[in-house]
């Protein structure tokens, strides 16, 4: 199951980047990080699995894994259930 992507709010005068999100177009301020990605979509980092140009991304370096022009990053939402 994907996450739902909602459009980043423009700020008007900030420098932004633009990154493929699930597939989709996504504008975000530069100097983000992919822990930074994951907050704005109001996820919960333990509950997501995270790729970032077809590299797992860690939960330990979620933060320390800077978001670049024309990055391709995939977001998958972990439900449990029975």
């Amino acid at each position: 199951m994907r996450a739902t992507v909602y459009p980043a709010p423009i700020v008007a005068g900030s420098a932004e980047i633009e990154i493929r999100l699930n597939g989709a177009p996504y504008r975000l301020p530069a100097g983000r990080s992919v822990a930074d990605l994951v907050a704005s979509l109001a996820l919960a980092p333990e509950r997501v699995a995270i790729e970032r140009n077809c590299a797992l991304v860690r939960r330990a370096e979620l933060a320390s894994t800077p978001l670049r022009e024309g990055d391709e990053v995939e977001i998958v939402t972990l439900v449990g259930g029975g």
